[in-house]
């Protein structure tokens, strides 16, 4: 049974400190960092006079790259704003040799409504063919709501503002693809041929 006459069980700040501090140290502390910004001088940046320097993976702007978009609707099906809109048609290829021609997908019309979207990124994530990207361009706003509707020309004008990929960690794993084709280019390089115990050595010795 705890008693409750010892001023530190009721948790009473006058009957000790305990882990609570000193009294007023929470006071002291926020003074000190409205101090602090105080004496500090503030930057401003003079938008649209002088472009921010933002980081180069900012969440600007979706860019598409047509030609690797297989219209596997992926980025559709797990957008949580439905703001993607595709559509497309088949096509019969016909390969020599093959027995019959075969089908691909066309891509007809690919749409991001970006009135809709917030940038989650999850259709660049999921995308298994790099189609999608960032941008760091945010400078596309509209006076009617409806011309942020981009369609897959306006999208793919935007790759031009893509940032390079970054450079591979040196300590990191290395990517799957590297190492499928090191395997495959160490498995077809011919073996060296086996020396004969004592073939080395001197015949005249």
């Amino acid at each position: 049974m705890v008693d409750m006459s010892d001023p530190s069980e009721r948790g009473d700040p006058a009957g000790g400190t305990g882990d609570r501090g000193l009294p007023g140290a929470g006071l002291v502390k926020g003074l000190a960092v409205t101090l602090k910004t105080m004496t500090s001088r503030s930057t401003t940046q003079q938008y649209p006079d002088v472009t921010p320097e933002l980081p180069p993976r900012s969440r600007g702007v979706i860019a598409l790259s047509e030609e690797n978009c297989t219209v596997c609707m992926l980025c559709a099906r797990e957008c949580p704003d439905w703001c993607i809109y595709i559509d497309s048609h088949k096509e019969e290829v016909a390969v020599p040799g093959a027995a019959r021609p075969r089908q691909r997908n066309v891509l007809d019309k690919f749409d991001i409504d970006f009135s809709l979207c917030m940038y989650c990124g999850i259709c660049i994530e999921v995308c298994p063919f790099d189609a999608l990207y960032w941008s760091p361009e945010f400078e596309y706003a509209e006076y009617d709501i409806k011309d942020l509707l981009h369609d897959k020309d306006h999208l793919g004008q935007w790759m031009a503002t893509v940032p390079p990929p970054s450079a591979h960690d040196p300590n990191g794993e290395p990517a799957k693809e590297e190492t499928s084709a090191a395997r495959k280019a160490s498995a077809a390089r011919p073996a060296p041929p086996a020396v004969r115990p004592g073939a080395d050595q001197d015949p005249a010795s």
